[in-house]
C-alpha cells in the first residue's frame, strides 16, 4: 500500500464515520458532466437546515494528461473565485505542485497558496504555503514499513518566527483494518480510531476522542459505525455517539449515472422533543 498523507492516516476509519450521511443537510444535489473536449463540470447545491440557508458552486477542470497540468476554476454563490493550478509527476517523480488563487471580489480580498506534494515508497511529504496571510507555513511527512506508519505535522509563522502547531500520529494499515492514534492541536487532542472490512459486505469502524485541556470534566468522546453493502447498487450506514445521536444513511444507485441517497439523524435522548432536535436531509448525484 502507498504511503498517506499525514491527514489520510486514519482515513478509512472517518471516511466511514463522516460520509456518506445526508442529514446534515436538508437536501444536496450534485451534477456532473464532461464536454467532448475533456473539460469536467460539477454544479453542487445545499440547502442547509436553517431557513434560508442556499450555497452552491460550480466548477469546471481540464487534465493534460499528456503534461500532467490540470487546471480547476470555481465558483461559489458566496462570490469566492477559486483557481488551481496542479503539476502532478511533471517536475519530477513522486511531486505534485499546486497553485491557488482566491480572490473575493465582495470583501475586495484574495488569498495565494503554494503547496507541495512529494511521495516515493516509504514516505510522503507535504507543504502548504500561504504566501499573503502571515506568510505562514504547515508541513508534515509520514514515513511507513510493512503497513506500520508514523508522521508528525509543524505549523510556522514567517513573520514572527514562531510555531504555530504542531501534532503527531502512528498508525498501522492494512487493505484489511486499519489503527490509528493521532495528537492534533498542539498535543491537546488525543484521538484513537480503528477500522475493519470484515468481508465484502460489511465494514465497521470506531473512533475515541479526548481533550487534555478538558481534563477529566470534558470525558471521551466515542463514535462507532457501520456499512453494510446490500448489493452492488446500494449500500446502508448507521452510527452513534455517546452523545445518544444516531444517524442513518440509504445509497441506491436508481440507473447508470443516477444515484439517491436518504439520511436520518436522531437525538435518542430528546425523542419526546421537538423536530428540532432530529433531522432529514436527502441526496441526489447525476452523472453524464
Amino acid at each position: 500500500m502507498s504511503i498517506p498523507a499525514f491527514s489520510d492516516i486514519a482515513k478509512p476509519s472517518n471516511d466511514l464515520l463522516t460520509r456518506d450521511f445526508y442529514h446534515t443537510a436538508s437536501a444536496n444535489l450534485e451534477v456532473k458532466s464532461k464536454a467532448p473536449n475533456g473539460v469536467a463540470f460539477t454544479v453542487k447545491g445545499k440547502n442547509d437546515h436553517k431557513v434560508g440557508a442556499i450555497s452552491g458552486q460550480i466548477e469546471a477542470k481540464y487534465t493534460d494528461k499528456s503534461t500532467g497540468v490540470t487546471l480547476t476554476q470555481a465558483w461559489t454563490t458566496t462570490n469566492a473565485l477559486d483557481t488551481k493550478i496542479e503539476l502532478d509527476n511533471t517536475l519530477a517523480k513522486g511531486l505534485k505542485a499546486e497553485a491557488i488563487i482566491n480572490p473575493l471580489p465582495a470583501s475586495k480580498s484574495k488569498g495565494a497558496k503554494l503547496n507541495i506534494h512529494f511521495r516515493q515508497p516509504l514516505f510522503h511529504a507535504r507543504g502548504f504555503f500561504d504566501i499573503l496571510k502571515g506568510p505562514s507555513f504547515t508541513g508534515d511527512v509520514v514515513v511507513g514499513h510493512d503497513g506500520f506508519l508514523a508522521g508528525a505535522e509543524v505549523g510556522y509563522n514567517v513573520v514572527t518566527g514562531s510555531i504555530t502547531r504542531y501534532s503527531a500520529a502512528v498508525g498501522y494499515s492494512v487493505p484489511e483494518y486499519t489503527a490509528a492514534i493521532t495528537a492534533t492541536n498542539n498535543l491537546n487532542l488525543f484521538g484513537a480510531s480503528y477500522y475493519h472490512r470484515v468481508n465484502a459486505q460489511v465494514e465497521a469502524g470506531a473512533k475515541a476522542t479526548w481533550d487534555a485541556k478538558g481534563g477529566n470534566a470534558s470525558g471521551v468522546g466515542l463514535e462507532i459505525a457501520s456499512k453494510y453493502k446490500l448489493d452492488s447498487s446500494a449500500f446502508f450506514k448507521a452510527k452513534i455517539n455517546n452523545q445518544g445521536i444516531a444517524a442513518l444513511a440509504y445509497n441506491q444507485l436508481l440507473r447508470p449515472g443516477v444515484t439517491f441517497g436518504l439520511g436520518a439523524s436522531v437525538d435518542t435522548q430528546r425523542l419526546n422533543e421537538s423536530a428540532a432536535a432530529h433531522k432529514v436531509g436527502l441526496n441526489f448525484v447525476f452523472e453524464a
